[in-house]
């Protein structure tokens, strides 16, 4: 029996995929699911989901960088993973730290999405149409960086909660704005709530936002097989260049950071930014050059930002 069709033939259960519950990440662990089914011709009850509730998940109250970082939404799947209970994990790339415990590797990603940040306020369709004082409502360093930077008047809360939450808030008037990925909100159907859409140049993506991870055990053949097929390679290329950038600053949620590279043919160009937690300063550039020396100069990148970087960041 070839490969191929040892891979047809796969019992239904074979390959166990887990995601956190959040309707965001259930969505795209369907959309994995469905991807990878279509490829290869199976029934998508043979790509079953285990559900898994992370420490991420149970913080409401205090920002990630406070609690433990990235890794909060990551730890328990995992463990899940490492002792074979799931085969793939499925992770919003924006969310996985920088290191991935040994044993786990990210095998890949699928096609990116929008990587813009969505406005999402009653009727405004900019930043610079929010009102005087404006109460503006977001867990993200870097959001609160950059609104601060453009906006200093705005007055920036702390909102965490999935994306139902979020929009609930500014509907209910509790918040006057905030600010969510574009990419989620279209994997939701929910791109209408979007009252305005903000460029790349006003506000710098998150590395990896819009971008679906897939993590694997490096030892996991049959899994990393079966992925070849769905897997986009530039954004691959994009993401592990913006990922070596975070990798010689900050990727633990404690720094403002911003960046987001392209690919095009053989070429890439990325730009970075960091950024005092007032956003009253900053350090900002970009860098190009051919694909096969994207993770290279992303490192570079990184290491000449924090060269520059404004005081304090580091102290």
């Amino acid at each position: 029996m070839n490969e191929i069709a040892s891979l047809h033939e796969r019992q239904a259960g074979r390959f166990v995929i887990g995601t956190r519950g959040s309707p965001l990440a259930l969505a795209q662990a369907h959309e994995f699911a469905g991807r990878l089914a279509a490829a290869h011709g199976w029934e998508r009850r043979e790509l079953p989901l285990d559900i898994i509730r992370t420490t991420g998940d149970a913080i409401r109250d205090r920002p990630l960088s406070e609690a433990g970082g990235k890794g909060l939404f990551t730890k328990e799947i995992d463990q899940a993973q490492l002792h074979g209970r799931i085969d793939y994990a499925i992770h919003s790339a924006k969310d996985l730290p920088n290191d991935l415990p040994d044993g786990l590797v990210i095998a890949g990603y699928l096609p990116r999405e929008d990587v813009r940040d969505a406005l999402i306020s009653r009727g405004i369709a900019d930043i610079a149409g929010l009102p005087q004082g404006a109460i503006v409502g977001s867990a993200s360093l870097r959001r609160q960086a950059i609104l601060k930077r453009i906006r200093p008047d705005l007055r920036i809360t702390l909102l965490r909660g999935n994306v139902g939450t979020r929009l609930e808030k500014v509907a209910g008037g509790e918040i006057d704005a905030t600010l969510l990925a574009l990419a989620g909100l279209k994997r939701l159907g929910l791109a209408e709530k979007a009252s305005g859409v903000l460029s790349v140049e006003e506000c710098l993506p998150a590395v990896g936002q819009g971008a679906i991870a897939i993590v694997i055990r490096a030892d996991d053949e049959k899994s990393i097989e079966a992925l070849q097929p769905i897997l986009c390679r530039d954004t691959g290329i994009a993401v592990a260049a913006e990922r070596a950038f975070l990798s010689e600053l900050d990727g633990s949620c404690r720094t403002p950071i911003a960046g987001h590279a392209t690919v095009e043919g053989g070429r890439f160009q990325l730009r970075g930014l960091l950024l005092a937690p007032d956003g009253g300063a900053a350090a900002e550039d970009s860098i190009s050059g051919t694909t096969a020396d994207a993770t290279a100069l992303g490192a570079e990148l990184g290491r000449s930002l924090r060269r520059r970087a404004p005081a304090g960041i580091y102290s």
